[in-house]
């Protein structure tokens, strides 16, 4: 049987491989709104209505699977967790555990949206496990970088561009990832403590040797992720108790219970109390703690995420346009980025704040890769 694209009343084409997604693009010349599995479909501004949305779900499935060299490439709309599902079988595993994974977020809405979780702390973000991509442009140009080798650094990186973009830049079909093991072990130590306290307890696990692969201030407490061997895993958890005894009483949590305590954690960056807005901070993480005390404070701030090695939070905020406009200003003022995540339908809120100082690049960017403003119009105004 012939695979061909669908096209519905709501003038919805979902392409199922890179000459249907290059044709619906080339063909075209309205205003085109990327969509995947609607994880992220609320983040950053509210794109203008398009002519055309164009779903990339029906881009699925493993292309290639190179277990020696630790490498795979996928279509792009595949959701990371089958992604995951079927590596496992391997021994291996992208190793990104951003909150929307679990919702069934791709591996294109990932780079597209620059999402990462606390993994980031070891793993790196999406950006720092890909290392080759196909990519269509707005006209239908088909464009690749990178390869399936890790070293690879020939060439212009077009997927450093889209990372972040949030559907403005092109269209990702597929991509090449860096994969990691699956470790044969997990610990999970927490620490009772205040967000300044924690940020002490912090900078001590990360001047020892036992290489946390995440550092989440949340629930007021310090949790401490730690993976490997089981062989060893056991006498690296004692070390890092005895470590943070100087800054209060650490417990280990039992395996159901950790896997509890992180889903929490997902829940509490995606899903602001009722009424309340979402932002995402990004920052040194020694100007973090300030930030978040003073948007706590002075702004009604609350539910606290923080990555005290990674400067990534996000704070549930009021969903008031002052409020979360001071917010922004403030983040832009210490050197931090923000954007929001999450708002109460209908809210008419600042979605980002000021432009940051690349912005003539940014624009010359656009310019240059999607003249006609076809792509995501909307996402980052007032910025383009």
């Amino acid at each position: 049987m012939t695979r061909t694209h669908r096209v519905d009343s709501s003038n919805t084409i979902r392409p199922i491989d890179l000459a249907q997604a290059r044709d619906a693009l080339a063909e075209g010349t309205g205003r085109v709104m990327l969509s995947g599995a609607g994880t992220a479909s609320d983040w950053a501004g509210h794109t203008e209505r398009p002519e055309l949305v164009l779903d990339t779900t029906g881009l699925t499935g493993v292309l290639a699977h190179n277990p020696s060299d630790m490498t795979v490439q996928v279509l792009a709309g595949t959701p990371l967790r089958e992604l995951n599902e079927t590596l496992a079988e391997h021994g291996q595993r992208v190793a990104l555990d951003a909150a929307r994974v679990a919702a069934g977020a791709t591996v294109g809405g990932l780079i597209a949206t620059a999402d990462s979780g606390p993994g980031a702390l070891r793993y790196g973000s999406s950006r720092d496990l890909v290392i080759g991509a196909t990519l269509v442009l707005a006209d239908g140009t088909v464009a690749r970088t990178g390869g399936h080798v890790i070293k690879n650094v020939a060439g212009y990186d077009l997927t450093k561009l889209v990372h972040g973009s949030h559907g403005t830049l092109a269209l990702v079909t597929e991509v090449v990832l860096r994969l990691h093991p699956v470790p044969g072990a997990r610990a999970t130590v927490r620490l009772p403590c205040t967000l300044p306290e924690g940020y002490s307890a912090a900078a001590s696990v990360l001047a020892s040797p036992l290489e946390p692969v995440a550092l989440e201030w949340f629930e007021q407490a310090l949790s401490v992720e730690l993976e490997g061997d089981p062989a060893t895993l056991d006498g690296r958890v004692r070390r890092l108790g005895e470590l943070l005894a100087e800054h209060g009483t650490a417990t280990r949590l039992p395996e159901a219970d950790a896997r509890e305590h992180w889903a929490r954690h997902a829940e509490l960056v995606s899903r602001p109390p009722e009424r309340m807005a979402m932002l995402r901070l990004g920052a040194r993480p020694s100007r973090l703690v300030a930030l978040l005390t003073e948007l706590t404070d002075t702004l009604g701030g609350r539910r606290v995420a923080a990555g005290l090695a990674t400067g990534i939070a996000t704070v549930a905020l009021p969903a008031d346009a002052a409020a979360v406009a001071a917010a922004h200003r403030r983040a832009h003022q210490v050197g931090a980025t923000s954007m929001l995540r999450a708002r109460p339908p209908g809210a008419n809120i600042p979605a980002l704040g000021a432009a940051p100082s690349a912005l003539g690049v940014l624009r010359a960017v656009k310019t240059e890769l999607d003249p006609h403003n076809r792509l995501g119009a909307g996402r980052f105004t007032p910025w383009l």
